[in-house]
């Protein structure tokens, strides 16, 4: 009796697993009263309505000889592996003395009829070509139009089809750990695989550069899939799938992708400028540790500790000084280093923020007006049809760039940060930090003036540079584009 009283109600219990998996989207209502999905019967409908939006991306890229070609990751959180080495393979040895070839694979998706599409920044960086292929076989060569290394994002366009089909972005901000999501994209070469899975974390910090914030998601991500869309069940973007945690080089069911929300702004910026441009404080910071709570006498041992303020910078006009502690930037409650500087990039340029800081167990709030950030070793990629560049690497003379290089804080013009080997500036006799005064008798002081004066001579010209170098004076350096 009692085998057959368990036998029927195991049946039964299959009946009723067995109508929830036929009975397509079933709801329940959360505790707020808001209505939640649950397994979808079928992702069919998404995937095809997402395909012609995802492109397959190839790349060659130029690896030099001079020995063995070692490629080494250091510092990361993931033992031996690098979270972004997926897109070439794993990091290894190639003992063939000779220049060679180097070819890879991403995905991206199309953002808008013009052509623009959104991949990783490791996909295309340093390449000397770059195709893209449709979802119905069409190939097409793809310019970079612009990079961010730190967030890992690139744009690149293609011309010529005129019946494009753009995803739709989404809202990153009200997706929920445990929400189903889609990765579309051509792991290993195979182009448009849709996998699905949910989203297993938020604000994820893996160390891969300054403004981290990763979604977690398990839907499987391989080697290949770099670049390729993140989707909701509306079929809406809500991440760029980025990088992996694996020690195999394949999946293990942790993947990041950038959250739309952050790569918007930035997508924004480099379609219109061709690079991103922050906000700047002026100021070095850390985390604070329990034993410098303890010793500043704060309760919460939350903020952000200020150990360098830079002369002439925002911070520093507006009295902020050593040791003062951020607590609050505009209304945002600052809890560590990495939010601060996160909270201070996201802002407007010439804006003035409030800033709260405690300072000798005292709170205070001075207005800060926020100047823009210049990287150092922000890459120019200019020219005309080229897009191979100078081989420049330049900076915008600010007080700070010029301290580095010990030049006149009045200093004008462009700082050349880094000079790529054999590449046009490099055989046109130009040098790390040289001053670019002017191209072609128009005066420079940003790199995209650089851009402009050299987009408009023709391929196979000559632009002339006139150059200020210490110990040598001015000088005329003519390099071909």
């Amino acid at each position: 009796m009692e085998r057959k009283k368990h036998f029927v109600k195991t049946a039964l219990m299959l009946l009723v697993v067995a109508a929830f998996l036929v009975s397509g989207f079933r709801t329940v209502t959360a505790s707020k009263g808001e209505s939640v999905r649950m397994i979808p019967e079928s992702f069919s409908d998404l995937a095809e309505k997402a395909r012609p939006s995802v492109v397959n991306i190839r790349v060659v890229k130029s690896v030099k000889a001079g020995g063995p070609v070692v490629h080494r990751f250091f510092g990361n959180p993931f033992g031996d592996r690098n979270p972004f080495e997926e897109f070439f393979g794993p990091g290894h040895r190639d003992r063939t003395p000779r220049n060679f070839k180097q070819q890879g694979m991403g995905s991206g998706f199309i953002i808008d009829r013009e052509g623009y599409i959104v991949t990783n920044n490791h996909v295309v960086e340093k390449a000397d070509e770059i195709k893209v292929k449709l979802a119905d076989g069409e190939e097409f060569d793809a310019t970079v139009v612009g990079r961010d290394p730190k967030t890992d994002l690139a744009l690149i366009k293609i011309d010529g089809p005129n019946d494009l089909v753009p995803l739709t972005m989404g809202d990153s901000s009200r997706i929920r750990v445990g929400t189903w999501v889609i990765a579309v994209g051509s792991p290993f070469g195979l182009e448009q695989t849709v996998t699905a899975g949910i989203v297993s974390a938020k604000g994820r910090v893996i160390g891969a550069g300054p403004y981290d914030d990763f979604i977690q998601t398990d839907a499987s991500i391989n080697p290949g899939n770099s670049g390729g869309p993140l989707l909701n069940l509306e079929g809406e973007v809500v991440g760029i799938n980025t990088a992996i945690m694996s020690r195999s080089g394949g999946n293990n069911g942790i993947g990041f992708a950038i959250p739309i929300n952050m790569a918007e702004g930035i997508v924004s910026q480099l379609k219109s400028e061709g690079r991103v441009t922050r906000a700047w404080m002026g100021i070095g910071i850390q985390n604070l540790t329990p034993e410098l709570a303890e010793y500043y006498k704060l309760e919460d041992r939350k903020g952000a500790l200020v150990t360098e303020v830079y002369g002439g910078d925002p911070a520093d006009r507006a009295g902020i000084k050593v040791n003062d502690i951020v607590i609050d930037v505009d209304g945002k409650t600052i809890s560590s280093s990495r939010e601060l500087s996160k909270t201070i990039a996201d802002a407007e340029v010439g804006e003035r923020i409030p800033v709260t800081f405690m300072r000798d167990g005292k709170e205070k709030t001075v207005g800060v007006k926020l100047t823009k950030r210049v990287d150092p070793d922000a890459p120019v990629t200019v020219g005309a049809g080229n897009s191979k560049g100078l081989g420049l690497q330049v900076a915008e003379l600010t007080p700070e760039t010029a301290r580095r290089f010990g030049l006149p804080e009045d200093e004008t013009g462009v700082l050349v940060t880094g000079v790529e080997p054999g590449g046009k500036a490099d055989k046109a006799g130009v040098r790390k930090g040289d001053v670019i005064k002017e191209v072609d008798r128009k005066p420079v002081t940003t790199a995209k003036d650089i851009r402009t004066q050299v987009n408009r001579a023709e391929a196979g010209d000559k632009v002339r540079m006139l150059i200020k170098r210490a110990n040598a004076g001015l000088l005329v350096k003519k390099v071909p584009v």
